[in-house]
């Protein structure tokens, strides 16, 4: 399995931006599909937007759509997660996750991806 480390969370104002990084480490991390998955409190975790492990198929949830960007550099081990436009209700903890399973889904909860970071807080406040 690989292990992943989240980083590029934090506070920001209504309309900013924020870069999240998705650092992997571990064998054949080209395999794995990445996703990014958030929980706020009191929420079930979902599916915020996925890449395969080409990056030619991308998935983003319809609240995210034209505002969030997922991207990978293989030659680096890491997928991005660039978010624009943000709004309080984009505050949550932010988790990548991967999968060697092809047929993975992205909009439910995660349970097709068997490695998970630690997680990364967003906040979106004035």
């Amino acid at each position: 399995q690989l292990q992943l480390v989240e980083s590029g969370g934090g506070l920001v104002q209504p309309g900013g931006s924020l870069r999240l990084s998705c650092a992997a480490s571990g064998f054949a991390y080209n395999y794995y599909a990445i996703g990014w998955f958030r929980q706020a409190p009191g929420k079930e975790r979902e599916g915020v937007s996925c890449i395969s492990s080409s990056g030619g198929s991308t998935y983003y949830v319809d609240s995210v759509k034209g505002r969030f960007t997922i991207s990978r550099d293989n030659a680096k081990n890491t997928v991005y997660l660039q978010m624009n436009s943000l709004k309080p209700e984009d505050t949550a903890v932010y988790y990548c996750a991967a999968t060697l399973n092809t047929g993975y889904v992205c909009y439910d909860d995660g349970s097709d991806f068997g490695s998970w970071g630690q997680g990364t807080q967003v906040t979106v406040s004035s």
